[in-house]
């Protein structure tokens, strides 16, 4: 088979490694950056050392701090706006996937005709657009490592996945210490996004060898780790792995693909602004039953990936085993249950249907699945 492997052309990893940043944009004689990042992560202080490493080298920073969760075309807008304004040469996206989500899309339009919503699908961005560094401030997204972007078109009520390698930021940046002040519910909604990452590309279609070692790796780190990340925000050593297990998990997707999890998680994310990662979680049990039958030595993979001991049992029972395994971290790091603890209801799964099949997310599963199948699989993880 042939594949691709596409990520950062650098990547800078471990703790304390932010301070890296400025000297980054100064060697290549850039001048005006613009942080793309949350106001949330300036009340916590977060951006300030790079703010100050920055200006220490007069460089002439501007900070655009109006991302949201599920950031929108809205929130896109204001952000090239500001980057126009600024007359701004670089970007620097600051935060989990919906900063740098927002930054690459900041990347799109400034070397390409809007509106964002033209790019929405595969290879549609033809020119790469200014530099861009992405600093990872949470273990979940995988957003500083791949070619994908999501962003909410409120008109359509959809999540737009733009993939391209065109948005691949040109530094990744995963600093643990960026992680510490991560609350406890992001922790977790991160980290099993990040799991769902890791399972997806380890069942894709687009699977190959080496992402199989990534994706094992990934599910190994990101199950024995997300627990005490969640229970110990401050534990150095849980954040640390917490990075490199969602790094190497977006190594193997960003290069397997997905399925059907992301397809259909991204509607409920559209529509009730749920977060990414609790969609992801509440639907991998669900969706992973649903191709098990298809999978049995694979799940027999991931359960002993997952710390099952799969020696003295056969392979359909350590393939069931994954999946109970799945179940038992969501429910050990705290995820509900169901969609209906959110306040979804039935009426709200019809419409959700033929989206999640167009989705570019759905393409990636090896295991293709009819409307009725999608709309069943929605009233179960209800």
């Amino acid at each position: 088979m042939t594949f691709r492997l596409c990520f950062p052309k650098i990547n800078i990893s471990g703790a304390g490694c932010l301070t890296e940043v400025p000297g980054e944009i100064a060697k290549r004689g850039l001048k005006r950056p613009l942080i793309v990042t949350e106001d949330r992560l300036i009340r916590l202080g977060l951006i300030q050392p790079l703010l100050e490493g920055l200006r220490a080298r007069e460089i002439d920073v501007r900070v655009f701090d109006g991302v949201v969760p599920n950031p929108t075309v809205v929130e896109v807008d204001a952000a090239f706006t500001a980057f126009r304004s600024g007359d701004c040469d670089s970007l620097i996206g600051v935060g989990g996937g919906s900063a740098i989500d927002t930054a690459k899309a900041v990347r799109i339009l400034s070397a390409n005709p809007g509106p964002i919503t033209a790019y929405e699908g595969v290879g549609k961005v033809e020119h790469e657009g200014p530099f861009l560094i992405a600093v990872n401030t949470t273990a979940g997204t995988a957003a500083e490592v791949t070619a994908n972007a999501v962003i909410t078109d409120p008109v359509a009520q959809v999540k737009m996945v733009i993939i391209d390698t065109n948005i691949i930021p040109d530094i990744s940046v995963n600093d643990p210490e960026m992680m510490m002040a991560i609350p406890a519910a992001t922790t977790a909604a991160t980290g099993m996004d990040a799991l769902t990452h890791a399972i997806e590309a380890f069942l894709a279609k687009g699977a190959h060898v080496l992402t199989d070692h990534a994706a094992l790796e990934a599910i190994r780190i990101i199950t024995r780790y997300l627990p005490r990340a969640v229970a110990e925000g401050n534990n150095r050593e849980a954040r640390e792995m917490m990075a490199y297990g969602e790094f190497i998990a977006g190594l193997a997707f960003n290069s397997a693909g997905l399925g059907y999890v992301h397809a259909m998680a991204h509607q409920p994310g559209a529509t009730k602004n749920l977060p990414h990662g609790v969609c992801n979680a509440i639907l991998l049990p669900v969706v992973a039953a649903f191709n098990r039958p298809h999978a049995i030595k694979r799940f027999a993979r991931i359960a002993e990936a997952m710390g099952v001991d799969i020696r003295h049992i056969d392979r359909e029972a350590a393939s069931w085993a994954a999946i109970e395994a799945i179940r038992a971290l969501s429910r050990t790091v705290g995820i509900p249950r169901g969609f209906a603890e959110l306040g979804v209801t039935a009426d709200d799964l019809p419409s959700w249907v033929q989206k999640a099949q167009k989705d570019p997310c759905a393409a990636g599963s090896s295991i293709p699945m009819t409307d009725a199948q999608v709309l069943a699989l929605y009233h179960e993880a209800l």
